[in-house]
């Protein structure tokens, strides 16, 4: 078994304009993945993210410890797609994660980064 993280990203406009069935089908897509991860392997956990506008990005300036931090209100880059959420699963190979992640909205872009053990 190995264990992804994949990242879903989105544009929030289209959540926003999507009229209760569509919600509903985004929901029941959600559920599809759930039932396939847990068929599969495991969810170690998941999470909706608040809209980017809300988030604090954390810098040094210049790139090193000796520097200054710097808080800074809002998202990292500009963009129109946004991070949204996450899922931690663990499943049998990067085949099923492509698959489980196939099943979420067809709106989204997933990115499945494998995680890697330090220490």
């Amino acid at each position: 078994m190995s264990r992804y993280v994949l990242f879903i990203a989105y544009e929030s406009s289209e959540w926003d304009a999507a009229s209760a069935e569509v919600r509903e089908s985004y929901y029941r897509d959600h559920e599809a993945f759930s039932a396939f991860v847990a068929a599969h392997g495991t969810e170690h956990a998941s999470g909706a993210l608040a809209d980017a506008e809300r988030a604090t990005t954390v810098r040094h300036r210049g790139g090193t410890r000796d520097g200054e931090i710097v808080v800074t209100e809002g998202p990292f880059a500009e963009t129109a797609e946004q991070l949204g959420g996450y899922y931690d699963v663990e499943l049998p190979d990067l085949d099923h994660a492509v698959r489980a992640a196939a099943l979420l909205p067809a709106t989204y872009s997933v990115e499945i980064r494998p995680t890697i053990s330090i220490g």
